[in-house]
């Protein structure tokens, strides 16, 4: 029997990337996805991948930085498929900008999907997974919430936040058997780092002790661990996936 045979996986950010290759995971190992993101059918390709894989894909919108909206969403998915067992945070943007510089609006929008969408996903999942008694949370962090980065101060606190939030997640839910931990990608191929100029990536590259990108399937890897069985013991936790460049 494949080890999510049975359960249902929510993954938000769904569309493409990561979140994508998550998905893809998922459901390989035997995972029905519900799959959320901004616009329904920018999830096509995805959906159309995990059916491919011989499993079901529900597709939702939903605005993760609208408390209703998520509410909606999740209540729906839960009558869809019956029950949400994995829950990943993926959803994120960036709005990169010099401390200096940074408008009210770019850091907000930054905090608002990225921290605020991940505190309203999580708290309405975690009732379903507190009354189930099981469930595993996994959130999309980055080493930039562990090490901060220059022109990033509203990406590196909404991830440092998730960190945080994950931590303190882990610990009141723990007594109902729901485990929630993080990852935190480094440099990931996708196709953002793909259209940067061959010097620019070369430069990134020299922080990167392995000296090459991670690929999404290195992300999906871990979270698949996770959120299976094998981690049964492991809650509060931040694995970062990003060839040595973060090391404590």
């Amino acid at each position: 029997m494949s080890r999510f045979e049975g359960k249902t996986a929510l993954v938000t950010g769904a569309a493409r990337g990561i979140g994508q290759a998550i998905a893809l995971k998922l459901a390989s190992d035997g995972a029905d996805l519900a799959l959320c993101d901004l616009k329904a059918e920018w999830l096509d390709e995805t959906r159309q991948k995990v059916e491919a894989l011989g499993r079901k894909a529900f597709c939702y919108s939903v605005d993760v930085s609208q408390a209703a909206d998520v509410s909606r969403v999740v209540d729906q998915i839960q009558a869809d498929a019956g029950s949400i067992d994995i829950l990943v945070n993926n959803a994120g943007i960036t709005k990169d900008g010099l401390l200096l510089r940074m408008s009210e609006e770019d850091w907000d929008a930054v905090l608002n999907v990225n921290l605020k969408g991940t505190f309203l996903f999580t708290k309405a999942v975690s009732r379903i997974m507190a009354k189930q008694r099981s469930g595993a949370m996994v959130n999309i962090a980055s080493v930039i919430g562990l090490m901060g980065n220059a022109g990033q101060c509203n990406y590196a606190a909404s991830k440092a936040g998730v960190i945080a939030l994950t931590k303190s997640v882990a610990k009141e839910l723990a007594k109902r058997n729901v485990r929630a931990n993080a990852v935190a990608p480094g440099f990931i191929q996708t196709k953002m780092t793909d259209a940067l100029p061959e010097n620019i990536q070369q430069e990134m590259m020299k922080n990167i002790p392995m000296a090459r990108f991670g690929k999404p399937e290195d992300v999906a890897n871990v979270v698949a661990f996770l959120a299976s069985d094998e981690a049964a013991y492991v809650t509060g936790q931040v694995l970062s996936i990003c060839g040595g460049m973060v090391t404590a």
